[in-house]
């Protein structure tokens, strides 16, 4: 069966693939590792035989893919996040964080007497960065000139990384596990807490009020949510004449009707102000407006605001409620649409057939990805990351096949659009693209590392390795838990994508959180971090390597 492996790397990744996602089913005490375990069943694996290796081209790919869905679905929240009044605070705190776990590295460095290569590689396998291990075998590579000198630290820095790695990521996951029963963290709470400021996921409900209230009589629809801060949606009006669809203008009279669509703390305030909740549901009434549910897949509305459509001025018309993927988010004029979005649209019955053009309501379309944009967005990613940066004449790095798709797909992704191409791709074709890419990256890491883990493993240094990266992963983790949490007061939530240096941590923490709040933490680390790590691993090298 080895040999079968040797001759069909192909295969090979494949098994290992599958194995790992049934691996990482498998719950204990309702806890399992998810995505994560294809690359300790890659380890495994990779430990048979040293011959057994996936091209690394493979694993770039996986990399590139990865990083680069993950940035065009995130770009908005995060040049989003640097907006608002936390922004500055977060970065320095992440940048500190960073700094922190260098600092432990470089005891633990003098502490075990680690060589300067070695402690380079735990750096870089302990934080998941592989980007920074790669521009550490650069750095390597130019300072040396003896070819056997050479070939042995980057074998040493391999094998600090090779070690560490996979305590990078279960040393993060035990933290979360420990900290999150220890602060006693309410999800569910937390999430509706930040429903407002990151609306990943809101409970929408409906309503019919009857208005009976002389607080709003006689007022108009945006004087009164204006008034109460409201983010609600509003339907049809039933007035004493008629079933219209009113607008901000519209004035409120007493004995109206009117349907509202929100969460339901806030309609249960709209009912307490304006009069009561009707018995009369006026989303049963279909004789005169229809409601429907309408895919966007036409990519000249893709990327566009609704208030831009201008759709009041052709059609009679309200948007209530979006629905991409599994969250159901409230409309307004400021949301962005995107390819895979289901829109409930209220329209007058001769409208919709004109309405479903416009939007498209095509699913089939919806599976096709873009390959014009998408090639385009990584080709360009992938150039940028060729691009080096050097600092000093012995200090500099590049962003590689990581940080220059990741910093185009931030781009690209806040962008949306470029006249007529769409970047962005449509919510489910960009989370089968990011889970290929990550079970891609992961078994071939897995796989490539496997022998060399075990083989070190076995050895006196091995073992000292593997404790220092368990060390510096759980450490760094818990402090950046508590003191982000307990003295920053940054929402738990956020904190657990801020620690999650390495996909399969974010796939975990998403699990546990039960929401996407952790993607907003980890965007905003992203960046920061790779560009900080590649640095901080060369003057740590170098440092290091001199004393």
């Amino acid at each position: 069966m080895v040999e079968i492996f040797q001759e069909n790397a192909l295969l090979l990744l494949f098994v290992v693939a599958a194995i790992g996602y049934l691996v990482g089913s498998i719950k204990v005490r309702g806890s399992s590792l998810g995505v994560a375990a294809v690359l300790f069943v890659g380890l495994v694996f990779g430990a048979l035989d040293p011959n057994l290796r996936i091209p690394e081209l493979v694993i770039f790919l996986g990399l590139s893919i990865f990083i680069y869905t993950i940035a065009l679905q995130s770009g908005g929240s995060f040049f989003a996040t640097f907006q608002s009044r936390t922004g500055a605070r977060d970065v320095l705190f992440i940048f500190l964080m960073l700094l922190f776990s260098a600092g432990i590295t470089v005891g633990l460095h003098f502490l075990f007497d680690f060589d300067a290569a070695t402690t380079g590689g735990l750096y870089s396998g302990v934080s998941t960065n592989t980007p920074s291990l790669a521009g550490l075998i650069d750095f390597i590579s130019k300072r040396n000139g003896e070819v056997a000198a050479t070939e042995n630290l980057l074998q040493r820095a391999v094998i600090g990384y090779s070690l560490s790695y996979p305590m990078g990521v279960i040393g993060v996951m035990i933290a979360i596990k420990v900290m999150q029963n220890m602060l006693k963290i309410d999800y569910l709470a937390e999430a509706k807490q930040l429903s407002k400021t990151y609306p990943f996921q809101q409970e929408l409900d409906h309503v019919t009020v009857h208005i009976q209230s002389t607080d709003v009589v006689g007022k108009t629809i945006r004087d009164v949510w204006q008034a109460n801060g409201w983010k609600l949606a509003y339907g049809r009006l039933h007035t004493s004449d008629d079933v219209v669809l009113p607008s901000w203008d519209t004035v409120l009279l007493m004995g109206d009707e009117l349907a509202l669509v929100g969460n339901k703390s806030e309609l249960q305030q709209a009912v307490d102000l304006m009069g009561e909740a009707s018995k009369n549901h006026l989303s049963d009434d279909r004789s005169q407006y229809d409601i429907q549910d309408l895919f966007v897949s036409n990519p000249e509305v893709a990327g566009q605001r609704i208030a831009s459509l201008n759709l009041n001025e052709r059609y009679s018309v309200l948007i209530t409620r979006i629905q991409r993927g599994d969250i159901k988010l409230l409309a307004s004029g400021d949301t962005v649409l995107e390819l895979g979005d289901r829109v409930r649209i209220t329209a007058r019955r001769s409208d919709i057939d004109d309405l479903k053009t416009l939007f498209g309501d095509s699913y089939e379309r919806l599976s096709h990805i873009n390959l014009l944009s998408f090639g385009l967005g990584m080709a360009v990613g992938l150039l940028l990351g060729m691009i080096g940066f050097q600092f000093t004449d012995d200090i500099g790095f590049r962003l590689g096949f990581a940080g220059g798709p990741l910093i185009v797909g931030l781009i690209l992704g806040a962008l949306r659009r470029t006249g007529p191409i769409v970047w962005t791709l449509s919510y489910g074709a960009n989370l089968t693209m990011r889970q290929f890419g990550l079970i891609l990256l992961l078994a071939g890491i897995g796989i490539n590392s496997g022998h060399t883990f075990f083989a070190t493993l076995q050895e006196g240094e091995g073992g000292w390795i593997f404790l220092a990266g368990t060390i510096i992963s759980i450490l760094t983790a818990i402090v950046t838990l508590v003191v982000g949490y307990k003295l920053l007061k940054i929402p738990f939530t956020v904190l657990l994508g801020m620690v999650s240096n390495q996909p399969a941590i974010l796939d975990f923490a998403t699990e546990q959180s039960g929401n996407r709040l952790p993607i907003i933490g980890f965007t905003l680390m992203l960046p920061i971090a790779l560009i900080t790590k590649i640095v901080v691993v060369q003057v740590m090298y170098l440092l290091l390597s001199s004393v």
